[in-house]
């Protein structure tokens, strides 16, 4: 009976000290996030000037998202133009792209975001109304061709023009994680596709970037934590995201400590919270 009983204790304090032990396996720097979180949702839900704030910022975060989300699928996109463009073998190709990569990369991204905002979009504008002249010149003076002969500045937001500005500046880097990943896949491979028969592309196609793929997803997520923060340098435009938002309330009221607590704490929950989901991806990822 005595076995019994101490049998049945036994399973009941192992459940009852299992949160202790899940906690025991946490990283500190993870342990001490979480109990900085605890306390601003604390004080956001007990302290009536947290409450004010957080509805007044959180109404960001989904342009946040928007913008972080729509201008790192355009940056995978154009990245992997830039480095096809690349391994193409010709040299002005070559060149160029390489050109592309190393100048953008060089410009920081604040400067770049001015620079698409108030001097490549005026001069996109110029071109579209230019197409547009051309096209009515011809003869051709539809519906599509007046539109483009009007098109305006002001029909280019300002978020739109932010999104650009960091598909530019992000398809550099993810053009190099690219690179980075094909140039890992061991070049007897590409020797042994071509010896096969296949042509250039066909190796790249079906022999390297499917390797390639599994290598360079890590590095893009953690490039795209990186644009999520970078997200933030679209308030200069004016775009009501999370940190413009923050700018807007704390101007009005003074209260810069308690809003960019608030401001700094959604980004936290964001970027941390992606960032834990990239390690995941990494240590699920096949080695090799």
């Amino acid at each position: 009976m005595v076995a019994q009983s101490t049998g049945g204790a036994l399973p009941q304090a192992k459940v009852r000290h299992a949160p202790f032990r899940l906690l025991a396996r946490l990283p500190y720097w993870l342990l001490f996030a979480l109990l900085i979180a605890f306390v601003l949702l604390w004080s956001i839900s007990t302290d009536d000037t947290y409450t004010l704030i957080f509805n007044a910022v959180v109404a960001g975060v989904g342009m946040t998202l928007l913008v972080t989300i729509i201008a790192y699928a355009g940056a995978l996109l154009a990245g992997l133009v830039v480095e096809l463009l690349r391994w193409t073998g010709n040299r002005f190709l070559v060149e160029a792209a390489t050109f592309y990569v190393e100048i953008i990369r060089g410009v920081p991204m604040l400067v770049l975001l001015y620079y698409i905002a108030f001097v490549g979009a005026p001069g996109l504008v110029h071109l579209i109304n230019w197409s547009g002249a051309g096209l009515i010149a011809l003869g051709l003076d539809g519906g599509l061709a007046q539109g483009l002969a009007e098109f305006s500045i002001r029909n280019l937001s300002f978020a739109t023009r932010a999104v650009i500005a960091l598909v530019i500046g992000y398809s550099a880097f993810v053009a190099e994680i690219y690179r980075g990943g094909i140039e890992s896949i061991d070049r007897g491979q590409t020797e042994a596709g071509l010896s096969l028969g296949m042509s250039r592309w066909q190796t790249l196609r079906l022999v390297v970037l499917p390797q390639a793929v599994r290598r360079v997803l890590p590095p893009l997520g953690n490039d795209f934590v990186a644009m999520l923060k970078d997200s933030a340098l679209v308030s200069v435009l004016g775009v009501q995201d999370i940190t413009r938002l923050g700018d807007t309330y704390a101007s009005s009221t003074f209260r810069f400590f308690e809003t960019y607590n608030v401001v700094a704490f959604l980004y936290l929950i964001m970027t941390v919270a992606l960032s834990l989901l990239v390690r995941g991806m990494e240590r699920r990822m096949p080695r090799g």
